[in-house]
């Protein structure tokens, strides 16, 4: 049912039914091959009787079901042994997986098509080709578009948040499947090429349905970074040369051969990977300066290799002789080497020869070397060496090395700012300063930092003397000032978690004065409150002499800092609405803040997969931020089950990163006349605490946290090892809201088929709304503004939710029937206002396909979460032997839901 990975589905929602019966055919086709695949290969792994008796449970469920109809599929599975409950869930995990390889199969297959269409149609939505099309419809000439893109700047971010419940093995098995699927797809294989494509897919499937989907162990970082790594090498790396290819295509289409070189020529990178795997260690002791500096190495190292091979399929095709070229055209750098027959060939062995030698190889050393190589090309004055300049292989490698470089894809290191405290307060004592800094109030912590800024000198020469804390935080800094000493592109911020006060700032100045390090330092604003103190903390940080002289340090000709916002923690804390207008609302008054100091700004949103943490339609978020915030340069985390989602095929892939690149370009080429269409800051602000009040009612309510943990698997999902980064603070009795990660928050509620985190408060707000305020809102979500992008995801998060399902979680814990009537009444009281405000009652007409997706994957989806109220209820029960046989049963429960919903946390 549709998380954040799904919503790159609902945007090509209507491409079913605008492409013809065909598309629509071709996807059943594949679902059909799928279901018909499973269906034998779990005869042939002895699930025949499951598949049937699943199947069976899933026709008494669905959308239509009455609670007559969960009872008796609950009682039938309430009579099964622990073994076939098991095979249930696996059976139905494996069906999901391949229900979501059919969808995804789908996007790409829709997109060709479309594109297809495109040559003598209107471009497809949401590609550059429209982007480019419709900057041009608003008059703008190619110089004008060449401007805008000189301005993108976009780094999606990897991180390692315990969001993807499966295997590699088993994601290594879905993309085989896929293969199958797609090579059916082919009208011109032999009878013998199509039975054995038929034979593969079987065997694929039944080596799914005996592969355990949960590991035994929880991951460490070392491996972690090696997954981060296999999508960088794979379908990353081939997707961003082919987005500079698709801009030179699209600005062919709208503006001709003769301007084409105008907005396509030497285009700077628009895209630039960043990854916190290795690097963020808030909350997770495992990332230690040791991992990092491994982390650097590795990625360092899986570059070396990718460039050999780049290197070397550059080297079999340049094959140009020197009298084509000219003497002297590209020396080879290379004592004795001997260049006069083949020079461009000399010199990319020479540039072999230096990645592997020399740690001086940096990303600068490689782009200058390709550079020179394309130089020599252009210089020979030959039409078609132009074409091998400009074109193909070397064009690819030169988007490449300004892309990724020598170190694939920044690092960002991040830690709490309380640790920073910390060890501010011990080298401040240690150095007779001041021992007491951490019980200093603000203006007293201020003080000392702008006196002891004002000098030069370290403050402690031997950090032995430190605390365990602050010695790893200060051995962290010297890796990062090692890494940025070799290639200034492997580490560029320090993110600062839970900013609050300008000393946060300045104390991070401090600790890279003392370590010799000066990267940019990122504040990451993650509650309600603190979104809201962020303007005028910003305001005052901009205007500190040494804060700002950092800034001029690490900018480049003009100065320039990030801002990371945080959706998660901003949502655990008010809730659904109040967190999406805190964030708009700092969005637009930080920007303004910096225009006022004349400094460039780059949000880094960290969203999310789910709705509730931020999730959605990437390229509708950033089309919805305020006006003053859209700048072309701008972040966003990609985590767990949406970096699997997204780049897990090379289709995919292209098709994120070119709805982003569009978004972008509109976003930063927004007209003057163009304003958000939103209600008055005064009435979002009151929507938001209103909202706020009824969402803190039910959490803070003094019965709801203890029927909570009795009623979610979230003590489960803590045991669930699906990452190196605890998921929690603390576990057992010690479990409470305050130390529960916002990830399980999310997951817990997803996986009992409320998504509370994804619409609760919204209606309390909505349905106290004069008439006036009621059109007005309206008159918002027609226009397509910020609230539009808010209401809709609400809209979806509830259609997505079951409360006859959620009804029989709620009422197998004590105080259940209080906690089901605040939740089914702000349901009823949300969907009436929607219905009221948008004129339907249905909360997917603006994405009908995708509501059918919903209500096609409900029975089966009932089926495990029936499965999964019966091992919660047997376990809880149960005497430990029984526990221990039940526990991984349970963990293979939230994993078979987590497919079926397509979203963890």
């Amino acid at each position: 049912m549709i998380g954040e990975p799904r919503a790159g589905f609902g945007a090509e929602q209507s491409a079913m039914t605008t492409t013809g019966a065909a598309t629509e055919t071709a996807f059943d086709r594949d679902k059909r091959a799928l279901l018909e695949a499973l269906a034998e290969a779990c005869e042939s792994v002895r699930l025949g009787a499951i598949l049937a008796q699943g199947q069976d449970l899933a026709a008494r469920c669905g959308s239509g079901a009455s609670a007559g109809d969960l009872d008796a599929a609950a009682d039938a599975i309430s009579r099964m042994d622990l073994d076939d409950i098991a095979g249930l869930i696996r059976v139905g995990a494996a069906r999901f997986h391949l229900l979501n390889k059919a969808e995804q199969l789908n996007i790409v297959r829709v997109n060709r098509r479309r594109e297809v269409a495109s040559v003598d149609g209107p471009a497809r939505a949401e590609s550059i080709d429209q982007a480019l099309e419709t900057l041009a419809g608003r008059g703008m000439d190619a110089r004008g578009v060449r401007a805008v893109l000189d301005k993108v700047d976009i780094g999606p971010t990897l991180t390692a948040h315990p969001t993807e419940a499966r295997r590699r093995t088993v994601l290594d098995k879905q993309a085989d499947v896929a293969a199958s699927v797609l090579r059916l797809s082919r009208d011109d294989l032999t009878p013998c090429e199509r039975e054995e494509t038929l034979g593969r897919l079987q065997r694929v499937i039944s080596l799914l349905l005996t592969t355990d989907e949960v590991r035994q162990q929880r991951l460490d970082v070392p491996a972690e970074v090696r997954n981060g790594l296999y999508f960088i090498r794979t379908t990353i790396w081939k997707a961003v040369p082919r987005l500079v290819r698709d801009v030179a295509a699209a600005a062919r289409r709208t503006y001709g051969h003769e301007q084409q070189e105008i907005v396509a020529n030497d285009l700077p990178t628009l895209i630039r990977y960043r990854s916190w795997i290795g690097g963020d260690r808030d909350g997770n002791p495992n990332v230690t300066a040791d991992v990092t500096a491994r982390t650097l190495g590795l990625m360092r190292e899986t570059a070396r290799e990718l460039w050999d091979a780049e290197l070397s399929r550059l080297h079999d095709a340049l094959s140009v002789s020197s009298e084509a070229l000219g003497a002297d055209a590209v020396p080879a750098h290379e004592p004795g080497d001997d260049s006069s027959r083949e020079p461009i060939r000399a010199r990319i062995e020479a540039m072999r020869s230096g990645l592997q030698s020399s740690d001086d190889a940096c990303s600068q050393w490689l782009l200058e070397g390709l550079l020179d190589i394309r130089r020599a090309l252009l210089d020979s004055g030959l039409a078609g060496l132009r074409r091998v300049a400009e074109e193909g292989l070397l064009a690819d490698a030169i988007a490449r090395a300004r892309a990724f470089g020598m170190h694939l894809a920044t690092l960002d290191i991040r830690q709490h700012a309380s640790v920073h405290a910390r060890a501010v307060g011990e080298l401040l004592g240690l150095a007779g300063v001041e021992g007491s800094y951490e019980e200093l109030e603000e203006e007293g912590k201020l003080a000392v930092l702008r006196q002891e800024l004002e000098t030069s000198r370290p403050l402690v020469r031997d950090h032995a003397r430190l605390s365990s804390p602050s010695a790893e935080l200060m051995a962290t800094l010297a890796v990062v000032r090692d890494a940025v000493a070799r290639d200034p592109h492997s580490v560029r911020c320090w993110v600062i978690s839970m900013t609050s006060h300008l000393s946060d700032l300045l104390a991070m100045v401090l600790l890279m004065r003392e370590a010799g390090v000066a990267i940019q330092i990122v504040p990451l604003f993650e509650t309600v409150d603190d979104l809201a103190n962020a303007p005028a903390l910003m305001d005052l940080a901009l205007a500190e002499p040494a804060f700002r002289s950092h800034i001029e340090a690490t900018s480049g000709e003009r100065p320039e800092q990030e801002v990371m916002l945080g959706y998660s923690d901003s949502n655990k804390d008010g809730g659904f609405m109040a967190a999406n207008v805190a964030l708009h609302v700092a969005q637009q008054r930080i920007a303004e803040v910096f225009q006022q100091h004349k400094v460039e700004l780059r949000y880094f949103h960290g969203r999310g997969g789910t709705i509730g943490r931020g999730g959605g339609r990437a390229g509708r978020a950033i089309l919805s931020t305020p006006p003053s915030a859209r700048s072309g340069r701008l972040r966003f985390t990609e985590q767990g089950e949406i970096i699997t989602f997204r780049y897990a095929m090379p289709g995919m892939a292209r098709r994120h990163l070119e709805q982003i690149v569009h978004a972008s370009i509109l976003a930063q080429a927004h007209r003057p006349d163009e304003g958000d269409t939103a209600p008055a800051f005064e009435l979002l602000g009151r929507i938001a605490a209103q909202s706020r009040d009824a969402y803190r009612q039910l959490i803070d309510h003094p019965k709801f946290w203890d029927w909570f943990v009795q009623a979610t698997p979230v003590e489960h999902i803590g045991g669930l090892p699906i990452a190196s980064r605890p998921v929690s603070r603390a576990t057992g009795a010690r479990l409470r809201f305050e130390n529960l990660r916002a990830i399980p928050w999310g997951f817990s509620w997803i996986q009992m088929r409320a998504i509370v985190p994804g619409w609760y408060g919204l209606g309390a707000v909505l349905s106290e709304l004069d008439a006036d305020e009621r059109a007005g809102i309206g008159h918002a979500v027609e226009a397509g503004s910020f609230l539009s992008a808010v209401l809709e995801n609400a809209k979806q998060e509830m259609a997505r939710a079951r409360l006859a399902v959620f009804r029989r979680y709620a009422l197998a814990a004590e105080h259940g029937q209080e906690m089901l009537a605040l939740v089914e009444s702000e349901f009823e009281r949300c969907k009436a206002a929607l219905a009221e405000i948008t004129g339907s009652t249905d909360l997917m007409q603006h994405s009908p396909v995708v509501g059918q997706l919903i209500a096609e994957r409900n029975p089966w989806t009932d089926v495990l979460n029936l499965a999964q109220l019966e091992l919660l209820q047997r376990y809880r029960g149960g005497e430990p032997s029984q526990q221990e046989r039940i526990r991984p049963v349970l963990h293979a429960s939230i994993n078979a839901i987590a497919a079926a919903m397509q979203s963890t946390g």
